[in-house]
């Protein structure tokens, strides 16, 4: 018998960004593969879930789960009555944390651990309760959730390395690409999301996520300078996205010469996405540490040129379709060099992206969710799909 599954989208965040198009793309494939569904969600939320998938059943939580601590004692108590309400037989948390007494198997999301691999930062920089509540919340995870899914076998494995996690109870499921929103751009896309940034046909360079230091921006903007100095008109570096908290990115800028341009337009609408990625000259991600890398999906199905880092999970969605550097600035700027100074290069791993970028699919992101959903209303152990 197929479980009715209860997802728990009341963390949504304001800025939706990659972690919650996760969250949206798998309701609505989950949808479209006739999942016995019900979503929980914030009160602003209903109407557009209620558009991804028709057919599910969608609770809007009370007002106060706009409060991040407000939501999480609700989540305890609250989230348990709604799921038996809705008569669900299990319950997916996709966001980290999950509710200890709920009386349902549990399947829990957890998307990296970066947060014990990762140096921690300066107080003054960081909201340290807010890793710390991340630290406690995967190890509970990991302890009482009836199944894990992971986005990477880089994560499954990092997992079972830092946190003994039980791989027989860990499933991996790739995260897909919304193929209608993530598209090669036409030159009017391109022109109008340039002219919006005040580029206005300058070329760039882009990238596109947080800025906290397992990202490596600092280096990226090091690497930049340093790939750039010597053209006589050399492009700009885009930083798009959430302001963040790593300190050594503004130290990287003061030492930047007049003529090397950085643009930080921050968040940028769904909508222009398509034409920032698709536009630029090479879109540059040189994380050191990802759980799955997202915005190198999303680039290389806009036709980018991709530029990444060969740690963690990024080599198993970038393949032959990207190119690599370390994550130093030195080797960052010779490896951008070498993609501008090559314009046939950069076609090449365009084409070859967005052939990569089809096999990453929202339906097969689904199929290996309601796999885990089985399992977890069956008790069962059986190893991932994913190998």
């Amino acid at each position: 018998m197929t479980p009715r599954v209860l997802v728990d989208a009341a963390a949504v965040p304001a800025d939706r960004g990659a972690l919650i198009r996760y969250v949206d793309g798998l309701v609505a494939a989950l949808h479209e593969a006739g999942a016995d569904l019900a979503v929980v969600c914030q009160r602003a939320d209903a109407e557009r879930y209620g558009k991804l998938a028709p057919a599910a059943r969608i609770l809007a939580g009370p007002a106060a789960l706009t409060n991040r601590g407000k939501r999480l004692v609700w989540e305890q108590f609250g989230l348990p009555v709604l799921a038996q309400r809705a008569e669900a037989d299990v319950i997916h948390a996709p966001y980290y944390s999950i509710p200890l007494r709920s009386g349902l198997p549990i399947v829990a999301t957890i998307h990296d651990v970066a947060c014990f691999t990762e140096p921690e930062p300066e107080p003054e920089q960081y909201d340290t309760a807010r890793a710390a509540f991340f630290r406690s919340a995967t190890r509970t995870a990991v302890r009482r959730a009836s199944r894990l899914v992971v986005p990477s076998k880089a994560t499954r494995d990092e997992l079972v390395r830092v946190l003994g996690a039980d791989p027989t109870r860990i499933d991996v499921a790739y995260h897909g690409v919304d193929a209608v929103l993530f598209h090669p751009p036409g030159e009017r896309e391109i022109r109008r999301v340039a002219d919006r940034i005040g580029l206005h046909g300058h070329p760039y360079i882009a990238y596109l996520g947080g800025i906290e230091p397992r990202k490596n921006v600092p280096n990226l903007i090091r690497g930049f300078a340093e790939a750039v100095e010597h053209l006589p008109a050399p492009p700009a570096l885009v930083l798009a996205g959430g302001p963040g908290w790593d300190g050594e990115v503004e130290a990287a800028m003061a030492g930047l010469p007049p003529r090397i341009r950085i643009v930080r337009p921050g968040y940028l609408p769904f909508a222009d996405l398509p034409g920032f990625l698709g536009g630029a000259l090479v879109v540059a991600f040189p994380s050191r540490s990802e759980g799955f890398g997202l915005p190198v999906l999303e680039a290389m199905a806009c036709g980018a040129p991709v530029l990444t880092t060969h740690r963690a999970s990024l080599p198993e969605v970038g393949g032959d379709a990207v190119a690599y550097t370390e994550p130093d600035a030195e080797s960052v700027a010779a490896a951008l060099r070498a993609l501008l100074e090559s314009p046939r290069r950069r076609t090449a791993l365009s084409s070859a992206g967005v052939d990569r970028a089809r096999e990453f699919t929202w339906r097969l992101s689904a199929e290996a969710h309601l796999a885990a959903y089985q399992r977890a209303a069956d008790g069962c152990t059986s190893l991932p799909g994913y190998g």
